[in-house]
């Protein structure tokens, strides 16, 4: 919890206020003595790992997969094309995504819901295997859900720290490479300065436990669309929040190197009477990382947060047109998979069709992270948005 932080934090403030001094010189004014502080440099045994993952995923035209819905919002997924929420059907899913011929030519990570991370295919062959197969990299998410953060104006905290370590080690094992921690931030909300921070903390926390344990760590504190403000407004709010994230991540010893970002695109609230261009969009965006992000975060994978599959794609094109100081890619689910479910209808025979229909949307994507997208030709159905109001996974 928050306290418990903050606590922490204090306790590191004072040691490190212990280790300056002042000193008394006969026949002297009192002056500060010249001291060497050490500062922790984190080296790890998985540092040189974490950076060759972190690389690999946020590599030139390639973007990430997410399909890690909890059981129960993979029900919700299901029950619209008229599926129960079962094992095999979820199974069935998402083996029609990972075992999608040519998906690793755009896409470079997939995030597996835990119940995933352990499936196999009907043949019996491993699903991590599958993607290895396809040169992409098994991720896993590892936070818990959000629950209500008492003292805060009806707002969120993320779940999840207790056991962490250990359940990260047997994820390891198993063949997972980078995690996920989702947390959220509500700007109708306020947000409170006590969320903003809980946020940053958990994030933090949840990075160095990551990286002692071999994974890359997802940093996704969402700002949510709901509410009616402007483009100004979300702007204001993204970069107090991450100037907290990074200053704990620092705090934490976390490498920067071997971390991935998933943060939202800076756009107005989705009911806002104005809606903003893909270039707007990109500016706001942009000029946030810029006077945010460090240079050595490698990658940053944009979720779409209920935006239409083109809107998001457009978005991100734009954000191309121009070099980046780091790799500005996707890490979209519904705006990956909305068509794909459609067109599959829980039907065998739909498969080939939804997996081509898969291609089609990340191929997309991919020529979006180079800077090379055009949006004639889609679908109406691709342009549809997808914005719940309180959504929740």
């Amino acid at each position: 919890m928050a306290c418990a932080s903050f606590a922490k934090l204090n306790a590191s403030s004072s040691q490190w206020i212990a280790q300056q001094s002042f000193t008394q010189r006969r026949g002297s004014s009192t002056r500060l003595a010249s001291r060497r502080v050490s500062l922790p440099i984190r080296a790890g045994a998985y540092t040189d790992e974490l950076v060759q993952t972190a690389k690999s995923v946020a590599s030139p035209g390639r973007g990430i997969l997410a399909i890690d819905e909890s059981n129960a919002t993979c029900g919700k997924r299901l029950s619209s094309i008229g599926l129960d929420n079962t094992e095999p059907n979820r199974q069935a899913y998402r083996q029609l995504l990972l075992t999608t011929p040519g998906l690793g030519e755009y896409i470079s990570g997939a995030i597996l819901f835990e119940e995933t991370l352990y499936q196999s295919t009907t043949d019996g062959k491993k699903f991590v295997d599958c993607l290895r197969g396809e040169n992409i990299v098994p991720g896993i998410k590892v936070d818990k859900g959000l629950v209500p953060l008492p003292g805060s104006n009806n707002e969120s905290w993320c779940q999840g720290l207790d056991g962490l370590a250990s359940r990260s080690a047997e994820y390891y094992k198993q063949g997972a490479r980078f995690a996920k921690w989702r947390t959220v931030v509500s700007i109708p909300c306020g947000p409170s300065a006590l969320a903003v921070k809980e946020a940053a903390w958990g994030l933090a926390r949840y990075a160095a436990i990551s990286q002692d344990n071999g994974l890359v760590p997802i940093v996704e504190p969402e700002i949510l669309l709901d509410g009616d403000h402007p483009i100004e407004r979300t702007l204001e709010v993204a970069e107090k929040v991450w100037a907290e994230v990074f200053f704990y991540l620092a705090q934490n010893n976390v490498v920067f190197e071997g971390i991935l970002l998933k943060p939202s695109m800076v756009t107005p609230g989705a009911e806002h009477k104005e809606k903003a261009s893909p270039e707007t969009i990109a500016k706001y965006t942009l000029s946030m990382l810029k006077r945010r992000v460090p240079p050595a975060v490698p990658g940053i994978m944009f979720l779409s947060g209920g935006q239409s599959e083109v809107e998001a794609t457009l978005n991100l094109n734009a954000m191309n047109q121009s070099p980046n100081p780091w790799h500005v890619s996707f890490s979209y689910a519904r705006a990956l998979q909305n068509t794909v479910l459609k067109t599959w209808q829980g039907r065998p025979e739909n498969m080939e069709a939804a997996q081509k229909a898969l291609l089609v949307r990340a191929k997309a994507n991919s020529l979006a992270q180079l800077g090379r997208y055009s949006a004639q030709g889609e679908s109406e159905e691709a342009k549809k948005g997808m914005f719940v109001k309180g959504y929740t996974y």
